[in-house]
Order: C-alpha cells, then structure tokens, then sequence
C-alpha cells in the first residue's frame, strides 16, 4: 500500500511509520521536519495547516492520521487535493464525559469531559467534521498508549524511581483504575480494519485487562528489575503534584474491537521492552515533571 501517515516522529505516529515500512509499504510521512525523520519513509516537509498544493493530486490507499487535534487539522487535509482509499483517524476517549455510565460504550453520547477540557472537545469536533465529509473514515478512540518512542513523562516516572531505589510515593491505597493499549496493537488493529473493512466505524480500542494504579507502578519496578515499596498519600495533597495521572478513572468497553483481535499485548511485557528502549534512550522525554522535586520537598518526611 502508498500510506499517508501525519506525523511520524514522535511516539505512536513514529511507531507506527516504522511498523508500516517494515511491512514492505511505500509511508510518506507528513510533519514540519523538526525532529529526525523515520527511516525508509518520504518525508513531505510541510505544516497540516498550510498545505498549499503538497498533496494535489496525490493518491494513497490509506491516509492513517495520527495528529489530528482539532476540525481545522482535518479540513485542510481533506481540501488539500488528496485523493484515498482508507482514512483512519486517532482520536481519543476524552469524548466521552465522566458523568457518562461506564464502561464507555461507542453509542454513548459524547461531549465535553471536564478532566480533559478543550482537548477531549476538538477531537470530537474532528470526529463530527470527517464523520459528514467522510463517511466510510474509521475513528479510533483509545485509553493511555504506551510503548517504544513514547516521549511524555508517564512509564518513565515509575522507571526513573525504581532505578533509583526509590520508595514511590501512591495516591491513597492505589485502587485507581487504569487502561492501556500498546502501539503495536493499535498497528495490528488498524491491518484488520483494512482487511476486514466492518460495518461498525468507531471503535473503542485498549486492553481487556482492566489495573489499578498500584498494580501498573509494582509492573514497573517489575520491568526494571526491581520491588516497590509504596509511601500512601492523603487525598489532600492535589495528585497531579506528585503523580502522573489525573485523579480520575475511566474504563472503556472494548467488546466491539476484541470480536475482530481477540488478544493484546501482555501488559507486563509490554512494559519491560518499554523500560529497556527508555533505558538507553533517558533523553526522549520532552517534559519531564517535577514529581520527584515536590515529593523530597513536600512529602518525605524530615
């Protein structure tokens, strides 16, 4: 296949490049040129925004958009001249408001969630927008990715405390849900998409398999070789503060996406390979939170 993937250098549109050119497909990969780009890929230099005529007249078997945060990021690539076979688009479980019954299901109805704010919004805008230009788009909305090349300070954090030998410090008694779905997974799902083509064009997609947070932190010690041992914090000390999650918990019903993949990516393992590619890779971090620096002023005890 010719594929159009937005993006293509960092985290899951980088996974995703190299996933498909080791596939044996021809990726062009569309980004302003800012990072290294992904071996084996052509690389079309331009802002999604301010396409002029980069894509006229250019056809691809599937248009894979990864980047897409707002309606605006999806009209100009659909009025850009492109032609194409498949669009599929990653948006995001924040369009579905907490105040929903969960699991979240496909046919709820979807607005503005008020942990994720604008972000959850103008996904569903750009979901709305493909949705009545594109009938036939399939949307994707997953919980927490994590893998290879994932550059926001999430793993990393429970990593970097292991590595250092560090007591880690745990919102209450840790019985806060968390739902993941590994890259590799997402790239296999998509080849199903495209092979099967279903009725059904949004889809929940994430792991079965449902952990606390207390569970995910003992998963990464677990990685790096190491056991947690965990201080409790009270609910008056603000999570974000100290923690890489906000304190709110969701669970998605995936039942839709497992009647086409039946099984995911082993979360423990899944974890491990994530610890050993970060390990050798300490600078692919581009915001790295404060977690620690709070903990040792505002929390150990003195």
């Amino acid at each position: 296949m010719k594929i159009l993937i937005t993006g293509g250098t960092t985290f899951v549109s980088r996974f995703t490049a190299e996933y498909f050119v080791a596939k044996g497909h021809d990726v062009v990969v569309l980004n302003r040129g800012s990072r290294e780009q992904v071996d084996g890929v052509t690389h079309l230099q331009c802002d999604r925004l301010y396409l002029g005529d980069k894509l006229k007249g250019a056809y691809f078997d599937l248009v894979l958009d990864i980047t897409a945060y707002t309606q605006e990021h999806i009209q100009a690539l659909l009025t850009s001249g492109v032609s194409f076979c498949d669009y599929v688009f990653i948006s995001s479980s924040a369009v579905y408001p907490e105040t929903n019954p969960q699991p979240f299901i496909e046919e709820q109805e979807c607005g503005r969630n008020s942990v994720w704010g604008d972000y959850g919004m103008n996904k569903l805008n750009a979901e709305r927008y493909l949705q009545v230009h594109i009938s036939n788009a399939y949307i994707l909305r997953p919980p927490y990715f994590y893998g290879m090349y994932d550059n926001l300070y999430r793993e990393a954090f429970p990593f970097d405390c292991a590595m250092q030998d560090r007591p880690f410090y745990l919102p209450q008694n840790g019985d806060m849900k968390l739902q993941f779905f590994h890259v590799a997974d997402l790239c296999r799902f998509i080849e199903i998409l495209l092979e099967k083509h279903p009725d059904n064009h949004v889809f929940n997609v994430g792991n079965k398999d449902i952990v606390t947070i207390k569970e995910w932190v003992e998963l990464c010690y677990k990685a790096v070789g190491k056991t947690a041992e965990f201080v409790s914090v009270g609910k008056d000390i603000p999570q974000r503060d100290y923690f890489c999650f906000y304190d709110y918990e969701y669970v998605l019903d995936v039942s839709k996406q497992t009647e086409l993949m039946a099984d995911t990516f082993p979360l423990e393992q899944g974890l491990k390979e994530e610890f050993e590619w970060y390990r050798d890779n300490p600078d692919s971090i581009y915001n790295r939170k404060p977690y620690m620096e709070f903990i040792d002023k505002e929390l150990v005890k003195k």
